[in-house]
């Protein structure tokens, strides 16, 4: 019997003192959250969100929600709480994300619309609301790569030059991450969490959202893992958002190389974590759907490393990484 389902079908009910309503799964997670939809006769939906207490911290969800819906974004409503027992009630953002969207339409106005409602976030940001995306909270992250993919995915033990080599590009990036100007971080700014609604976008899962480098969350959208375009729509993009973000008065480099050179060290620290993270969601979580994705993010990760000096030995590694 699944008793949380159970559980959170009686806290509705006597929400709604309406019976008469029907429970579909409406999306899947990398965590322990679940998301379900209710159906009302009279066309009513909302999105109900199980979040097992003992797992997940409902707190953080409620507090960014505020926070980003005060920025001006699209953020799901929340209707009604109880988080002792960890249940939300959430307004229904439909079913199109950005990833579905890309299926059959182009890109170009879902983009220009998710780079606006980043740069209303971000102009949002002051310390001292979130937490901080520190120097141990990035090595944490970076240590995934050698922890689940190498170790775990691959089964591969890094010789004494190799170790001392990836210590060395972790060293670098996050150098260049800690010294980039800080701004509100959503931290999974990506296809699978932005919904085709009105607004547009609606956004989800920021959750996890810190106090962190300004060039985190475009290097989520633009260099997904989920979707990827070819390098040059990809300039035009960063030259766009860098545009607007300067116009706006946001913290980013006035040299647009310069800028573009801390998206992409930026994006190697958020590949070398996802790529980590996939592989730690196969082993440790049974989810194994993740591993389609990785060799996209390894191609970005290695296509960076190989266009930057300080790089190059993190760049052979990853030509000597061939998988079992």
């Amino acid at each position: 019997m699944d008793f949380r389902l159970a559980a959170l079908q009686r806290w509705l009910g006597a929400h709604f003192r309406d019976p008469a309503f029907t429970l579909a799964p409406a999306s899947e997670d990398a965590s322990f959250r679940r998301y379900w939809r209710l159906r009302f006769a009279d066309g009513r939906s909302f999105i109900a969100m199980d979040a097992p207490p003992e797992k997940e911290n409902s707190r953080p969800f409620v507090s960014v929600a505020a926070l980003f819906a005060a920025a001006g974004v699209h953020v799901p409503r929340i209707h009604a709480q109880n988080l002792d027992e960890g249940f939300l009630l959430l307004e229904d953002l439909g079913s199109c994300t950005y990833l579905d969207f890309f299926a059959k339409q182009e890109p170009e106005a879902p983009y220009a619309a998710a780079t606006e409602a980043l740069i209303r976030i971000q102009l949002a940001s002051r310390p001292g609301v979130l937490p901080e995306y520190d120097r141990v909270l990035l090595e944490r992250e970076l240590r995934l790569f050698p922890d689940w993919y190498l170790a775990r995915e691959l089964r591969r033990e890094l010789a004494p030059q190799e170790a001392r080599d990836l210590d060395a590009a972790f060293e670098a990036l996050l150098a260049n991450n800690l010294a980039q100007p800080k701004v509100f971080v959503h931290r999974d700014y990506h296809s699978r969490n932005l919904m085709i609604c009105e607004p547009q976008p609606g956004i989800l899962d920021f959750q996890d959202a810190v106090y962190g480098p300004v060039s985190y969350d475009l290097v989520s959208l633009l260099r997904d893992a989920y979707v990827r375009w070819d390098e040059a729509r990809v300039l035009d993009w960063v030259v766009r958002y860098w545009e607007k973000a300067r116009k706006a008065g946001l913290p980013v480099r006035a040299d647009f190389a310069e800028f573009y050179r801390d998206f992409e060290w930026m994006g190697a620290q958020r590949q070398l974590k996802v790529v980590g993270i996939f592989s730690r969601l196969r082993h440790r979580d049974g989810k194994q759907r993740y591993l389609a994705d990785i060799p996209r993010v390894l191609g970005y990760l290695h296509a960076t490393c190989r266009r930057y000096s300080e790089l190059a030995p993190l760049a052979r590694l990853l030509d000597s990484l061939v998988p079992a």
